[in-house]
């Protein structure tokens, strides 16, 4: 009798909201193992369902747009006793036989006359498999505890996407963004400048400059820590050895301890042509081209802050969203925030809606759409930007052959000392687990250098902040108000509108606003959000008050916030949940918002 197989949406531990961002089958499609059934999205990342055995579609339980969580069942597969091949039928509703899958490695290694010769191998201590945020800082920590460390990195300067193609490359260009715009801005001042004439190559020159005087440090670092670094994409061969193939040939590398810092990859839809009109985030950042009309598909974080730049280049902006709302992962109260100064950019924001179809001609890429807000007809664009989420890299790296656990999404779980089930071997940045951030990276790589070294370090992933660098920029670590409303917790929420911060009033940014959650047994400090100029600069405080058990009375009296500054708004919103909050009109406790008994 057929085994039945009901699939469900894995745990990857992210808090956030989950939906369903496409199905791929539907009931009756046969299907390999580890084919994708349906892909779902949280916050920056997309995560794709595969098949858990080679089989037919029996029922697919779930359509795009569908809230989900971890444990739903997404799909029904009834499993195949045989191998067959993807393209056959059924029929009859029998499993076709089919010969033994293919291989052509093997076909072409029976016709040699001998064995390939071995790679060279050198040895190390402490292998690190990737050079971004999370690589290099748990290498050049691995290195100062005393440890011979090798860095395995397959570009050719260290940073990773972060540094190269990410954080700091769309940081620069956000900066002259948001420079542009604050001198448009201060024409109500008084104060006119003629409209900006933009060299788009001596615009990717400044950016390039920054990148590479980062770039080089980091190399310097390296040197002055004597860590070596090959260059190549790295393969395990087994526990203890690692293959790196690169242009002058294989390199094989015995460790001890290994970190694999080895990433994640954008997600690119396959509906979408290839063609040099359609980007993801790293292509976005070449500037290749000023749009006067540009689709972003996804309404993420690393969408927004694309479209803020191409914005400020003079592209008017549409926007697709699968989900209710723009910006996912802070309160509702400081995204709106956001919405109401970015609204002028959008010529159309279409939330619930997906993009379906696409073709590309000399006059534009022209894109169909579906949902509660589709416009009846293909639209034109001459840039799109697609922007759904980043998958784990941790299906790349032959990692079964170290004996390495892989979930079905590409992550590679760990504890909290970032180790993986095999004891010397660690996982850290973006394929150890949601949220994909650089700062959590770089945490990550120092607990386990020290962890590998037998120090007692622990990762705690509860306060990790999160970002959005737009204008303005929105910040936000601990517990939120929406889920505290979720899960009904009895707190206290302050919120200190910038409008009664003179400096905000005298930078323009009275539209801002502070926000602290407290416990309302207790008094401790869980949570806070920022909205406005500055927002991530200025989270840490929250995130320490977070981490020390801080009250409102901590905040506000025993810290001396200077005045006039933004930073200052933090002590003034904790002073309104302590109840001596002088800057507002008198407070009457019942306009407190709490939540629970």
């Amino acid at each position: 009798m057929a085994r039945l197989h009901e699939v469900t949406v894995p745990d990857v531990g992210d808090k956030g909201d989950l939906s369903v961002a496409e199905v791929h089958v539907k009931p009756g499609d046969a299907v390999w193992a580890d084919d994708t059934l349906v892909t779902v999205e949280s916050g920056k990342a997309a995560l794709d369902v595969p098949a858990p055995v080679d089989g037919a579609v029996v029922e697919v339980r779930v359509a795009p747009g569908e809230a989900v969580a971890a444990g739903h069942v997404v799909a029904v597969i009834e499993e195949s006793l045989e191998q067959r091949p993807k393209s056959q039928p059924l029929r009859g509703g029998a499993l076709p036989s089919a010969p033994p899958r293919f291989s052509l490695f093997a076909a072409f290694a029976a016709t040699q006359s001998k064995a390939p010769a071995q790679p060279e191998e050198i040895e190390c201590e402490m292998l690190v498999l990737g050079g971004g945020p999370g690589g290099y800082s748990a290498a050049f920590r691995a290195a100062d505890l005393g440890m011979d460390t090798l860095l395995v990195e397959r570009h050719a300067a260290l940073g990773g996407v972060c540094l190269n193609v990410g954080c700091i490359p769309s940081k620069a260009l956000l900066h002259l963004s948001a420079a542009m715009e604050e001198a448009n801005g201060l024409a109500g001042a008084g104060i006119r400048f003629h409209p900006p004439e933009i060299d788009l190559a001596a615009l990717r020159a400044h950016k390039d400059k920054v990148v590479g005087q980062l770039t080089g440090g980091l190399a310097g670092m390296a040197r002055a820590r004597k860590v070596r670094i090959v260059n190549g994409s790295g393969r395990f061969r087994d526990a203890h050895c690692l293959e790196v193939e690169s242009a002058e040939g294989r390199q094989a590398i015995r460790f001890r301890k290994c970190i694999i810092a080895a990433g994640s990859h954008p997600i690119h839809l396959p509906f979408l042509p290839k063609d040099e009109r359609i980007v993801d985030s790293s292509g976005a950042l070449e500037l290749r081209r000023r749009p006067r009309r540009m689709l972003v598909i996804g309404g993420g974080i690393v969408g927004l802050e694309m479209a803020t730049v191409y914005s400020a280049l003079g592209a008017r902006l549409d926007v697709v969203e699968m989900q209710d709302c723009l910006m996912p992962g802070p309160d509702r109260d400081l995204a709106r925030i956001w919405e109401v100064r970015n609204r002028h950019r959008f010529d159309n924001i279409m939330l619930r809606t997906r993009s379906v179809a696409a073709h590309a001609d000399e006059e534009g890429v022209w894109v169909r759409f579906e949902g509660d807000m589709a416009p009846a007809d293909a639209q034109r664009y001459d840039l799109i930007l697609q922007s759904v989420g980043r998958k784990p890299n941790g299906q790349r790296l032959d990692a079964e052959r170290a004996g390495v656990a892989v979930s079905e999404t590409g992550f590679i779980p760990v504890n909290a000392r970032m180790a993986t089930n095999v004891p010397h071997i660690y996982a850290v940045g973006d394929i150890a687990g949601l949220p994909m951030l650089a700062h959590k990276a770089v945490h990550q790589g120092h607990v386990a250098a020290e962890a590998a070294a037998g120090m007692a370090s622990r990762h705690d992933d509860s306060l990790i902040p999160g970002v959005a660098y737009t204008l303005p920029e929105v910040a936000w670590v601990g517990l939120s108000e929406d889920e505290a409303r979720r899960q009904d917790m009895a707190v206290e929420v302050a919120r200190f509108p910038w409008s009664a911060s003179g400096r905000a009033i005298a930078n323009g940014a009275e539209y801002g606003m502070t926000k602290l959650i407290f416990e309302r047994a207790g008094g401790r400090l869980l949570g806070g959000a920022i909205a406005g100029p500055g927002a991530g600069d200025m989270i840490g405080e929250i995130a320490l008050a977070v981490s020390r058990g801080c009250d409102a009375a901590a905040i506000g009296r025993d810290i001396h916030h200077p005045h006039p500054t933004l930073g200052e708004t933090m002590g003034l919103a904790a002073d309104l949940a302590h109840g001596s909050c002088t800057d507002l009109p008198p407070q009457r406790k019942s306009q407190s918002l709490r939540y629970g008994a």
